[in-house]
C-alpha cells in the first residue's frame, strides 16, 4: 500500500518532527553528498537531443506530469517532436519498454506512463538513459523527464521545479521529519527554473529560494477542462493521488456538492473491496461516482469486473496546466535547447 505524507510535514516544525532529526541528519547528510556527487560524476550519461526534468523538491507530487504535458504541447507546436521519459512508478518494467495506452495498463508501465502516452510518444525506463535513447530512436528530439531531478541517472540541460503554492516545502525538513527529499543547498544549485502552481502561503517561500538562488519563478494553475456538468450533483469523489484534497477542492469550484469522499495512496491499487465500497456507496446513497484521470488509468488495467464498472459509471475531470504568462513554456523550452547547444560545443 502506497503511504500517505503525514500531516505535520506541511506544518511548522512541531514535535514530530524535531523526534525525527536524528534521522532527518542521516539521510540528509546521505541524500546530499549522493546528489552532488552524481550530479558532478563525469561518467553521468548524456544524450545528443535537449532534456528537460520535470521534477520537484519534496516528496509527492506537485503537478508534474500537467507540466510536463504542457511543455510537450508548446514543443509540438514549435515543431518539434517530444518525446516522455518516465520510470515507469508502479508498474513492472525492468528495461525501456515504449508505451502503449492501448495494449498495456497501469499494472505493466504505471499509471503516469499510460496518461503521458496518450498525449505523445512515451518511454518507461528504470534505466533513464536506455529509455532516453530508446525515445530518439523513435524519433524524439526533445526529451521532457517526468521526475528523475535528484536520481541524476541522466544529464538534463535544464530542470523545471514544480511547486504547490499552498504547500511549498512544507515544514522545510529533509525526510522522514519533513518532505525535502534532500537538502536544500544541494539541490538549488541544479534548478533551472520554478513553476509556482496555485495560490497559497507556501508561494513566499518558493518565491524567496527563487531570489536567494538567482532562479526564475513562474506561475501557472490547474484548471478543469471537463466535469462542468457535475454542478449542484450530489458526489462521492474518490482519488488516489498526492494531494486529493487538492482535487476535492476542483470540485468543489465546479459546483459539485461532495456528500462524501475516499482517499488512496499515491499509486495505490484498487483492492476488490475498495472497488465494491465505492460501487455500494454510490447506489446506496444516489451519488455521482467521480475520479482523476490518473485514477482512471489505474483502474484500466485491472481485470476485476468492478473495475470495468467503476469506469463505466465514473465521471473523469481532466485538467490542463495553464500558465500565467504564455510565453513561459517557450522561454523554458528555448532555454534548454540553448543550453543543449552548448553541451555541443
Amino acid at each position: 500500500m502506497a503511504l500517505k505524507a503525514p500531516a505535520f510535514w506541511w506544518r511548522k516544525p512541531g514535535l514530530a518532527a524535531f523526534a525525527l532529526q536524528p534521522l532527518c541528519l542521516i539521510y540528509g547528510r546521505i541524500s546530499g553528498q549522493t546528489l552532488i556527487r552524481r550530479m558532478a560524476s563525469a561518467d553521468q550519461p548524456d544524450v545528443n537531443v535537449p532534456v528537460i526534468c520535470i521534477g520537484n523538491l519534496t516528496l509527492g507530487g506537485a503537478g508534474k506530469t500537467p507540466t510536463t504535458l504542457a511543455l510537450a504541447r508548446t514543443a509540438t507546436a514549435m515543431g518539434l517532436k517530444p518525446g516522455f521519459l518516465t520510470r515507469g512508478y508502479g508498474g513492472k518494467v525492468t528495461q525501456a519498454h515504449r508505451v502503449d495506452p492501448q495494449h498495456n495498463t497501469a499494472v505493466e508501465v504505471g499509471d503516469e506512463a499510460l496518461l503521458l502516452a496518450q498525449a505523445g510518444l512515451t518511454v518507461a525506463a528504470p534505466d533513464r538513459a536506455a529509455g532516453a535513447q530508446a525515445l530518439i530512436r523513435a524519433g524524439a528530439d526533445l526529451i521532457l523527464m517526468d521526475d528523475g531531478f535528484q536520481s541524476a541517472r541522466l544529464f538534463y540541460d535544464f530542470a523545471v521545479i514544480v511547486a504547490d503554492a499552498r504547500q511549498g516545502i512544507g515544514n522545510g525538513h529533509v525526510f522522514p521529519a519533513g518532505p525535502l527529499r534532500a537538502p536544500l543547498a544541494a539541490q538549488l544549485a541544479h534548478v533551472g527554473a520554478f513553476v509556482l502552481i496555485g495560490e497559497g502561503d507556501g508561494a513566499g517561500t518558493i518565491a524567496d529560494l527563487g531570489r536567494r538562488a538567482d532562479k526564475p519563478v513562474f506561475s501557472a494553475s490547474i484548471r478543469p477542462v471537463s466535469g462542468f456538468s457535475l454542478r449542484q450533483k450530489r458526489v462521492l469523489a474518490f482519488a488516489g493521488i498526492a494531494d486529493p484534497e487538492k482535487f476535492y477542492r476542483t470540485l468543489a469550484e465546479l459546483g459539485a456538492e461532495i456528500v462524501t469522499t475516499r482517499s488512496f495512496g499515491d499509486h495505490q491499487p484498487f483492492s476488490a473491496a475498495a472497488m465494491a465500497d465505492l460501487l455500494d456507496t454510490a447506489k446506496q446513497q444516489d451519488l455521482t461516482l467521480v475520479t482523476t484521470a490518473k485514477d482512471r488509468a489505474r483502474l484500466s488495467g485491472l481485470i476485476h469486473p468492478d473495475a470495468k464498472r467503476l469506469i463505466d459509471v465514473t465521471e473523469i475531470v481532466e485538467i490542463d496546466l495553464v500558465f500565467s504568462d504564455p510565453n513561459t513554456p517557450q522561454f523554458l523550452i528555448e532555454t534548454a535547447m540553448t543550453r543543449y547547444r552548448q553541451r555541443q560545443i
